[in-house]
């Protein structure tokens, strides 16, 4: 059965109004949701640690910023807008000593719930709003008259109330103009980090340096190898988000489709789909995240070891060389940045 789409005729922004909604944290997500909903007529402020680099930011914005605290105790709806292993030192220190009847708590992500790295009291209303886009992309869309399509689930509802602040605070971040999807805590987040894992990143990343290192271990330059493996991946992925795989598909040449339907399953085979099933079930069975946990809690030496050998594989330092060369590729630098709290 296809799923219920909520649209702007199904929100209503009477339940955010005369409330005030406290975004705590201000960095890709947090700062386009506080400007969306302050721009559809909400009372937004803001709640940073005291030292936090982002408050002069939010302050030039037209924001009353305050420390986390006191910006939970002024809210009715508070919105969590901090990395997942930030979370529950923020929440125990700053938020759950000052939650209070009536609140709602709110996040863009299921992780801290799904695995109790916090666990919100029963007389709140706890709900998730996800918008399936980078902030950069929810405030750009908003800006144009547009939205990006959203996520919406509902873990106590004891208000009664809950699933319409959800679609009002999506309506508000301009979500039901692309379109509103319910889901759960569980839902959103083992399919958000299967797809980070398996396809968007991990295996992207991974099938890009195995293509890379197959064409140059047979001899060929290591420039050629790039522009076939990572360069025009661009291309044919900017063909399948316009207009799917069969889209892309009727896009391309004879034999690179023949190429596609007939050697593509031999590589990504059966095999891999094995090893996809086996990362699913470690994060359904929380291994993943307590894996990742104790990670952070050991001060992320292998995260830190992985991410230094991946900058130092040799199909970096060569495209790096490449991009210099291509005045169409907008440059950035993105090394060490860091979601703003």
């Amino acid at each position: 059965m296809p799923a219920k789409i909520y649209t702007d005729k199904d929100a209503d922004l009477k339940f955010l109004k005369g409330k005030t909604c406290a975004v705590i944290g201000f960095g890709s997500q947090g700062h386009a949701h506080a400007l969306n909903l302050k721009e559809s007529g909400v009372k937004v402020i803001i709640g940073l640690y005291p030292k936090s680099k982002s408050r002069a930011v939010a302050k030039k914005l037209g924001f009353q910023v305050f420390d986390t605290a006191e910006a939970v105790k002024k809210a009715d709806v508070i919105m969590v807008a901090v990395p997942d292993l930030v979370i529950p030192s923020v929440y125990e220190k700053d938020i759950a000593p000052n939650l209070k009847a009536g609140q709602t708590l709110l996040f863009s992500h299921g992780f801290a719930i799904l695995y109790k790295t916090i666990v919100p009291p029963k007389h709140i209303d706890v709900i998730m709003v996800a918008p399936k886009g980078p902030g950069h992309t929810v405030r750009r869309q908003y800006q144009e008259g547009k939205g990006v399509p959203t996520l919406i689930a509902i873990h106590n509802n004891k208000s009664g109330n809950a699933k319409k602040t959800a679609l009002a605070w999506a309506k508000g971040i301009g979500g039901t103009r692309g379109g509103v999807f319910e889901t759960t805590f569980k839902e959103e987040t083992e399919t958000d980090l299967f797809g980070e894992q398996a396809v968007l990143c991990g295996g992207t990343s991974a099938l890009i340096q195995a293509g890379f290192e197959t064409l140059v271990e047979a001899g060929y330059q290591p420039e050629m190898a790039y522009f076939e493996v990572l360069h025009e991946l661009k291309l044919i992925v900017d063909m399948i988000n316009e207009s799917g795989i069969s889209g892309m598909r009727f896009s391309i040449s004879e034999t690179a489709k023949y190429g596609d339907i007939a050697v593509g399953p031999k590589v990504v085979d059966a095999s891999v789909k094995k090893r996809m099933k086996a990362a699913l079930k470690d994060i359904q069975t929380g291994k993943f995240a307590k894996d990742w946990i104790a990670e952070a809690k050991t001060g992320k030496k292998k995260y830190n070891a992985l991410l230094k050998a991946g900058e130092k594989h040799p199909i970096e330092k060569v495209g790096e060389q490449l991009r210099s060369r291509m005045s169409w590729v907008k440059k950035k630098n993105i090394k060490g940045a860091q979601a703003a709290y």
